[in-house]
């Protein structure tokens, strides 16, 4: 399968070579420089990496599965474990009012009476692209079960979008269950293939009764829950009941909460009692700092509150932590480029995370909440890689460099390049001019 991304430069040279049109197999990486700032050729067979040595001490490969990564950082690719792709990019078609998350709901739920599945699908399918083109090979996207007629029609368009896209990423979808859709809805959407049981009980009269509902529909079909928990700066809160309840669950029904904010809001003795529970049943967590940090706290023009879960806390217990972008210009969001440096700079600002800790969130963090199998630049991992232009990965991260190649299993899937053109001062200043001016 040819991407559309293959635009963006179907001949480019790199050392001397043609790159043919995307995708493109890769089997070595040249001088690529790894977070600990060592310098080293990757070597990749099939999708796998098979030997990473110090640079110029590889074999040679052929010059067209070769990419000369001088100048670049080297970093594991990122997954997104959250995603809302069915609702992306239509902030603009619904234009919604700001910063309230019941408005929010309302103004989609009456904008998703409109939807076709082609219109859902070619959001979808740019919004997928987007995040591919800036490094995420992995998501997981949950999809609303729609009210009306056809409840199944942003299901039936992520199942497509899922399927055409296969060659060039990986994506699992949720299905996304309000406390009103019936449940045969919910069985209908696993029956064409969702692979997920999810919902969103914080938003149900009874909080306890509807996490119940969704938890015996994934416990009968025998597969994973990934539950929208919690969304909220004050009010009751279900993680715990979550955890007890999924306690005996194998590791083939894999469980997930998102959001998490109440935990965020508990004094340290009631988030930490919480956090055992969730780490005694190995449950993972998705912390999204775009989305949260912009519905949560109107309500407080004073000392504003975050609005995000207890990273710093389930990071040091050693609970599985990942961070997602959630939604991107939708109702529930009217911004956000579909960039995990994005999210993971938010974790620096907001959630005051290392810069390291912020990249491990939404990479191999990411991939853990998600159940993949390992990648990196290791060998044995899977080739799952992200080169960006850069010095390190503090300057990765702060800049958000768009000069990227971005590699799915073996192959490389998407690459940008940027041209920048600055003016220069009318009179050459001399470096004592600068140091004085500096003092």
């Amino acid at each position: 399968m040819e991407s559309s991304l293959a635009s963006v430069g179907p001949k480019k040279f790199i050392g001397g070579h043609t790159m043919s049109a995307l995708p493109r197999a890769v089997s070595l990486l040249r001088s690529a420089t790894l977070e600990d700032g060592s310098v080293v050729d990757v070597e990749i067979t099939g999708d796998t990496v098979t030997g990473v040595r110090p640079a110029g001490d590889a074999s040679s490969a052929a010059a067209s599965e070769t990419l000369d990564l001088s100048g670049f950082v080297l970093l594991t690719a990122p997954a997104e474990p959250h995603a809302h792709l069915d609702k992306a990019l239509s902030w603009d078609l619904i234009d919604p009012p700001m910063g309230d998350l019941g408005l929010a709901i309302e103004s989609w739920k009456n904008y998703s009476a409109t939807m076709t599945v082609e219109s859902i699908a070619d959001r979808a399918r740019r919004a997928a692209l987007m995040l591919l083109q800036n490094g995420t090979t992995a998501i997981r996207c949950h999809v609303d079960i729609l009210s009306g007629d056809s409840p199944l029609r942003g299901v039936q368009a992520l199942v497509q979008v899922r399927d055409e896209l296969r060659e060039l990423m990986h994506i699992e979808l949720a299905a996304l269950a309000g406390p009103t859709i019936p449940t045969e809805d919910i069985e209908a959407a696993l029956d064409l293939g969702v692979d997920l049981v999810g919902g969103a009980p914080h938003l149900a009269d009874d909080q306890s009764a509807d996490l119940q509902r969704l938890l015996a529909i994934a416990s009968r079909r025998g597969v994973g829950v990934d539950i929208h928990t919690d969304e909220s700066l004050t009010g009751g809160y279900t993680l715990a009941e979550l955890a007890r309840t999924v306690r005996d669950w194998p590791e083939s029904m894999p469980v997930t909460a998102g959001h998490c904010v109440r935990l965020g809001t508990l004094d340290l003795d009631e988030a930490d009692a919480i956090i055992d529970e969730v780490l005694a049943s190995d449950i993972g967590i998705v912390t999204l700092p775009i989305t949260n940090l912009y519905l949560q706290g109107w309500q407080h023009p004073v000392s504003t509150p975050r609005g995000l879960t207890a990273v710093r806390r389930l990071l040091d217990a050693g609970v599985r932590l990942g961070a997602g972008a959630d939604n991107v210009r939708d109702p529930f969001n009217p911004v956000g480029r579909s960039d995990a440096l994005e999210t993971a700079s938010l974790l620096v600002t907001a959630g005051h995370l290392t810069v390291p800790e912020a990249y491990t969130a939404v990479s191999r963090g990411a991939r853990l909440v998600m159940s993949l199998e390992p990648a990196g630049v290791a060998v044995g991992a899977k080739a799952e890689l992200l080169a960006v232009r850069g010095a390190n990965l503090t300057d990765v991260v702060a800049n958000a460099p768009a000069d990227r190649y971005v590699i799915h299993a073996g192959r490389l899937v998407a690459f940008s390049e940027v041209t920048h053109h600055t003016a220069l001062p009318t009179r050459s200043i001399e470096p004592t001019e600068l140091l004085l001016e500096k003092r």
